[in-house]
């Protein structure tokens, strides 16, 4: 008799977040991938320009002239070829010398200066760019924020019908079986839409790989790839090499127009 109300409030959790699947899925751009996002777009790029202004007021933007412009003008021919050329594309350059980039919802992109340390052309930037612009395009800022909240939600059904020792075990399984593997498709899936960006920019495909034997090289301490939210190097050097038979036509027929 205790325990029915426990019960009842954990089926009604699990109803709103079987509600939230069924209103808030669709379809990722080039991969037809089905999404969860049940935040409107207006509201994840209000965030992310939020986001945005929060980390470059708390970061060193760089003025180097020379790399600015190369980030500018690798950012523009991406953003005009991606689906969204009208969103307000913003590319920053930021004074840190680890090599990492990151996109926010909306079309906010920062760039580390300490990410030329490993691309060493252009076209290498773009792999990069175009990896940013393919999370900001395909939502994933907003699909991990809709993961989360319904997890967060049914993980405190959980908590209310079970012992808090099973919930804390089930947060952990949460994190391991779901957040890291879906974001680590995520990243694959942003690796496979960039691929197809940069090529339609006229930037060569082939340099991804560069870039990424180029990480490789560049060494630091990394987690095993089951416990990281990035493919490893490795793996992902021989996904995009199995994605250039898709891709090179697109470059071929593309590079002479920019």
């Amino acid at each position: 008799m205790i325990r029915r109300p426990r019960v009842r409030l954990a089926a009604a959790i699990a109803a709103v977040v079987a509600l939230g699947l069924l209103a808030g899925c669709q379809a990722a751009p080039v991969t037809g991938r089905n999404q969860l996002i049940v935040l409107p777009e207006s509201q994840d790029a209000q965030m992310g320009l939020e986001a945005y202004q929060q980390i470059l007021s708390e970061s060193d933007v760089s003025n180097d002239p020379e790399l600015n412009r190369r980030v500018q003008e690798v950012g523009r021919r991406i953003a005009a070829v991606s689906p969204h050329p009208e969103w307000d594309w913003q590319f920053t350059l930021i004074a840190n010398d680890e090599p990492n980039a990151f996109a926010l919802p909306g079309g906010k992109v920062g760039v580390n200066t300490g990410l030329f340390q490993v691309a060493k052309n252009d076209d290498q930037l773009a792999a990069v760019v175009g990896h940013e612009v393919a999370h900001a395009v395909a939502r994933h800022g907003a699909e991990r924020m809709s993961q989360q909240v319904l997890m967060q939600a049914g993980l405190a059904g959980l908590g209310i019908a079970t012992d808090q020792t099973t919930a804390m075990l089930a947060a952990q399984a949460a994190t391991l079986v779901i957040s890291l593997p879906y974001s680590r498709t995520q990243e694959a899936e942003a690796d496979h839409i960039g691929l197809i960006y940069m090529a339609e920019a006229g930037y060569d495909p082939r340099e991804a790989i560069a870039l990424w034997e180029n990480f490789e090289s560049f060494g630091g301490e990394r987690p095993p790839e089951f416990l990281s939210t990035h493919p490893a190097p490795g793996s992902r050097i021989e996904e995009l090499r199995s994605l250039l038979p898709e891709v090179m036509p697109i470059y071929e027929a593309n590079r002479q127009k920019q």
